[in-house]
């Protein structure tokens, strides 16, 4: 780890919280340079949701490499991209009725953010848009923007300009209904808030902490949009991809977006990002929008293999929902464990979270869980919740091993705990005698 901490930038981030040299990977496992085998419960934060090293991803990327496929070739047509372009229209679209453009921006799921947000200004000739509390889009400057969390933001950057912020589902608790707190605004033409050219959101909120939105607030959304002429943006670049059961995070809900964000496991494991938009939005002028690396053609061969692997038919869809009840019956059976804990559940599909308000205590499982071999991130505004994202393809016996893990790492914690807190009451009544 030396040669990271000399030359590596200060900002990174996991490899503080995993702190060993990664060798190889495989299905759901990690092996770092000593041979340790690491359960992942992180999934490259929602790109591998097929596992690591894919064999019917890996056989095609070899086949593909060894015949000197192109591997960059700017938005030039190319074999590669054409078979993707079929297949993605093919499995997914057409099956659902969808009549989406397809735009290749930059390799990561911030550029399709960005791409989104510059698209939906230039057809509205509005420049505000608006974002939901806790919501998480990614960190160059228009997706900051419209980023929730003050971890990330800073008033020197500049970002406060053309974004709003109001309340996600749930936010001020079930009593409150933030539809009707948002038409509000709307409405009053002295709120303060300027009729937007677009909504962003995830309808599973990742990195801020596991908050789903319901089906109906989904589509209450939805009309309100339709009824005051603004576009609407779906962030599926996390909770896509199957991460829900279906390949889209809103399909639960019956609604159709404008735009759609599309990354991270959609290449299979490989950069690929994409925005999704209906028809008639595609005003682009030729070039108008460009990027050098805006069509990856290794992953469009990666995300083939796993289109044609795993969306042919319905069995990934029932595999996620049966282990994703596994994951809530286990996590809702640790809240009640530890009681203490004062734990919350929440999730949908093979997205759950772990809610421990206790400070820090999330940071102290996730640490406790890696040094006996599980690797977990946590999330929320203060961290407060551990969070689940084992790939789909996850075997049930690793899963159930990686649940016992982290529960004997939580029991393990509060007997540590309890023991030093019996021992300095004992100090305290001995140093009274």
């Amino acid at each position: 780890m030396r040669i990271i901490e000399q030359l590596e930038s200060e900002v990174r981030g996991y490899v503080r919280s995993f702190p060993v040299v990664f060798d190889t990977a495989k299905g759901s496992y990690l092996y770092d340079e000593q041979g340790n085998e690491y359960i992942d419960f992180f999934s490259g934060a929602g790109t591998l949701n097929y596992g690591h090293n894919n064999p019917i991803i890996s056989k095609a990327l070899l086949k593909y490499i060894e015949r000197d496929g192109i591997i960059h070739g700017l938005d030039k047509a190319t074999v590669a991209k054409v078979a993707f372009l079929q297949k993605f229209y093919d499995t997914i679209l057409s099956p659902r009725n969808f009549e989406y453009k397809v735009q290749f921006t930059g390799p990561t799921g911030t550029n399709a953010t960005e791409t989104a947000l510059k698209l939906a200004r230039m057809i509205k000739r509005r420049s505000n848009v608006i974002a939901f509390t806790n919501g998480y889009h990614g960190l160059t400057m228009g997706s900051l923007a419209v980023t929730g969390n003050t971890f990330y933001r800073d008033e020197s950057y500049g970002i406060r300009n053309n974004s709003a912020f109001m309340p996600y589902d749930g936010y001020f608790g079930p009593d409150v209904d933030t539809i009707e707190y948002f038409r509000r605004f709307l409405e009053d033409s002295s709120s303060g808030v300027d009729l937007p050219a677009a909504v962003i959101l995830e309808t599973v909120q990742a990195e801020g902490g596991i908050n789903v939105a319901s089906d109906e607030w989904l589509r209450r959304l939805e009309r309100l949009c339709r009824e005051f002429d603004i576009l609407l943006i779906v962030d599926d670049i996390q909770v896509g991809n199957g991460r829900t059961g279906t390949f889209f995070s809103f399909e639960r809900a019956g609604i159709t977006p404008d735009m759609v964000t599309l990354s991270k496991s959609i290449g299979g494991g490989l950069p690929l990002s994409l925005l999704l938009m209906r028809p008639e939005l595609d005003q682009w002028k030729p070039g108008e929008h460009t990027g050098t690396f805006r069509g990856n053609n290794l992953a469009f061969v990666a995300a083939v293999e796993s289109l044609s692997a795993y969306w042919e038919n319905d069995d990934l869809t029932e595999a996620v929902k049966y282990k994703g009840e596994i994951i809530e019956t286990e996590l809702k059976a640790i809240a009640k464990k530890y009681p203490e804990l004062n734990g919350k559940v929440r999730g949908v599909g093979m997205i759950w979270g772990l809610e421990m308000p206790r400070n820090g205590f999330t940071s102290e499982v996730s640490k406790e869980a890696f040094e006996n071999g599980v690797i977990i991130e946590i999330a929320g505004a203060d961290d407060q919740v551990l969070k689940f994202l084992p790939s789909l393809t996850i075997e049930e016996t690793i899963l159930r091993e990686g649940l016992g893990i982290i529960d004997q790492a939580i029991g393990n914690l509060l007997t540590r705990k309890r023991e030093k807190r019996s021992g300095n009451t004992q100090q305290l009544a001995t140093e009274a005698v």
